[in-house]
Order: C-alpha cells, then structure tokens, then sequence
C-alpha cells in the first residue's frame, strides 16, 4: 500500500487513499477514482452571438430573420425566445418559438436577453 494521500475529485477532501490497486477512495464521501484517467470537464459551454455564455433556462433574442423549412415566414429578428435547453452538436439551442413549435437553433444567431 502507498502511504501517499491524493485530494478526492469528488468533495476534495485530502485524505484519499490508496486502495493498492491503483484505485483511491476517499473516506469522507466513499467515492473512488483512477489518478491515471485523465478528468475532463463534461460542461457544456455556449457562447451568444455577442460573447455571453448561456445556460439552461436563459431567455434569448434572435438577432436576424431565420427561414424555418416547412414555414411560410422567418422567424424574425428580434423574436424572444424563453427556457432554452443546451444540448450538443451544431445546431446547440433547443426551445419553443411561439408560432413555430419546437425548434433547433445555432446560438450565432442568438443575444442573451
């Protein structure tokens, strides 16, 4: 067994023990990990035409006419579009845009309201 202590990725406590498998747990939150696998960050970060990160639930303006498949008119600039979910992939917006119904949209074409 290793007497060396490792900060569990969990709670962050500094008493992480080895587990002599290469495997630590941590006595505060009984959450174990592998030090060897690399941790990525599984946030998903988008970013508004203007620079603002959004997030689940925010409210956005389209800041130009978007034409819909299927629709007799754009979705014009300037339309508020509320409770907005993030979701990977190039089209990252999911919502409800009034008179249209369910949509995807790009967040380049968005302003955080």
């Amino acid at each position: 067994m290793s007497d060396e202590m490792k900060p569990c990725p969990q709670c962050e406590s500094p008493y992480g023990y080895s587990l002599g498998t290469g495997i630590y747990a941590c006595p505060e939150c009984a959450h174990e990990w592998n030090p060897e696998e690399v941790t990525t960050d599984d946030s998903l970060t988008v970013i508004d035409a203007n620079g603002n990160e959004l997030a689940d639930g925010d409210s956005v303006i389209v800041v130009k006419d978007l034409p819909v498949k299927g629709a007799p008119k754009p979705i014009k600039a300037g339309t508020k579009v509320k409770n907005i979910r993030l979701k990977e992939g190039d089209h990252n917006i999911d919502c409800k845009v009034d008179g249209f119904g369910a949509m995807a949209l790009k967040s380049e074409f968005v302003k955080k309201a």
